[in-house]
């Protein structure tokens, strides 16, 4: 069954001969091998490479073992070079080569060379590549299937596919999964024994079940704004815990570096700043948030916020939690001030969007409610409202677009529809 994932082949393929190591990272289990052994590897040999020119190396495979001594591969990488010919350097799970920094930038001195490689476990995430590669290390991050790309492996029509996806997340192999068991399984103990486990080794951290405590408590408030403090006070009230503020700031951190959760700040719209606190944390994958807890609380309003936020990160884009200042008046006739959200700002260039996420909008009063925010921003950049129900793209008196999640997320350049 073969995924394509043309975004990502793109990126490479606009990084070609740039002179910098082509560093592809990603959460665990999310398709980075396939990417770059697979997908980029046809494409070479379609443009004419010859497969001698092309040097792969599985560092997890046994068959390469041999290839995690620094010596050892750096001997046969270069008895491979044997002209002038341009050579693709393909390394599999780098972070199992020994003093694979060094070796990298060795590499990057021999001019034929074009250097790809995936890294991804408690030793290689993406702050190394900026650490260690100091500017020659040009990152690739690859997410988990979009809905658009899981519907090309999923047997059934996308309503049906929808209603697996909210569950059961992206990750390519649980596409590839029979039975709702199979799936259960493989999503909690991937999050149990691969993810946790790999911050756990990284980081020495003794306290392991408040740091699992932490996740289950981020995975319950995906789509609410939430700060350190909030969680504090839920960890003393809820689950009985003295875990520090520091301590939680430290284990977030930990989460975002291993791609596990995604931060998106507060964007004070009218004010043009940044607002600390509140924020929102989203999950990588919402199958991997579900099985955390159990797949109990499949809450689809706020996962289809997620997936949104996913879906716009997965294009590009950067993206923020919007507030807009209102004024109103009073019952006494006195002027206040009051803030309305705004579920996402998506940048990207000179480009903007304001989005609602509204899982329906049966009434006018709650149609109302959604524009809200939306009506009150001020400025020319395009303003839409995304929900649940099949409907066709509609664009309103107040130039606010409507479109139904299916367009959002199956339609090529669904924000300029």
């Amino acid at each position: 069954m073969d995924i394509k994932r043309d975004k990502y082949l793109a990126d490479l393929i606009n990084r070609m001969h740039n002179g910098m190591i082509k560093v592809v990272t990603g959460i665990r289990r999310c398709g980075k091998s396939y990417l770059i052994f697979t997908i980029f590897k046809s494409y070479l040999k379609e443009q004419g490479v010859d497969e001698s020119h092309i040097v792969t190396i599985e560092l997890d495979q046994r068959k390469d073992k041999k290839y995690r001594d620094p010596d050892e591969i750096l001997e046969y990488i270069e008895s491979r070079i044997v002209d002038e010919g341009q050579y693709y350097i393909l390394l599999d799970e780098v972070q199992l080569l020994n003093e694979f920094e060094e070796v990298l930038n060795s590499l990057l001195h021999i001019k034929n060379l074009d250097i790809y490689v995936t890294g991804s476990n408690s030793k290689f995430l993406s702050k190394d590549v900026i650490t260690e590669f100091r500017g020659r290390g040009d990152e690739i991050h690859i997410y988990p299937l979009t809905f658009k790309e899981f519907m090309q492996a999923y047997e059934g029509d996308i309503y049906h596919g929808w209603a697996e996806y909210v569950v059961y997340g992206g990750l390519p192999l649980t596409v590839t999964m029979k039975t709702e068991e199979q799936k259960i399984n493989y999503l909690t103990k991937l999050f149990e024994e691969t993810y946790l486990k790999d911050i756990i080794e990284r980081h020495h951290i003794e306290k392991t079940q408040e740091l699992e405590d932490l996740v289950n408590v981020l995975a319950s408030a995906i789509g609410y704004l939430t700060n350190v403090p909030k969680i504090e006070a839920t960890f003393r009230s809820v689950i009985q815990s003295k875990i520090s503020a520091n301590t939680i700031r430290q284990y977030i951190e930990y989460l975002e570096d291993a791609f596990v959760i995604n931060r998106a700040n507060r964007y004070n719209v009218k004010g043009r700043k940044y607002i600390g606190t509140p924020l929102k944390y989203y999950f990588e994958d919402v199958g991997l948030r579900n099985a955390r807890l159990g797949f109990r609380q499949v809450e689809e309003t706020h996962i289809m916020e997620n997936v949104i936020y996913n879906e716009l990160r997965s294009r590009g884009y950067s993206v923020d939690v919007g507030v807009v200042e209102k004024r109103v008046r009073n019952e006494e006739g006195k002027e206040e001030r009051t803030y309305l959200e705004i579920d996402f700002i998506a940048n990207l260039g000179s480009k903007r969007y304001y989005i609602q996420s509204a899982f329906s909008m049966p009434t006018e009063e709650k149609r109302i409610q959604e524009k809200a925010s939306l009506i009150n921003i001020g400025d020319s950049f395009k303003k839409i409202i995304i929900v649940k129900d099949v409907v066709n793209v509609t664009r309103d008196e107040d130039g606010i677009t409507t479109m139904s999640i299916y367009d959002f997320l199956l339609k090529e350049n669904s924000l300029e529809l």
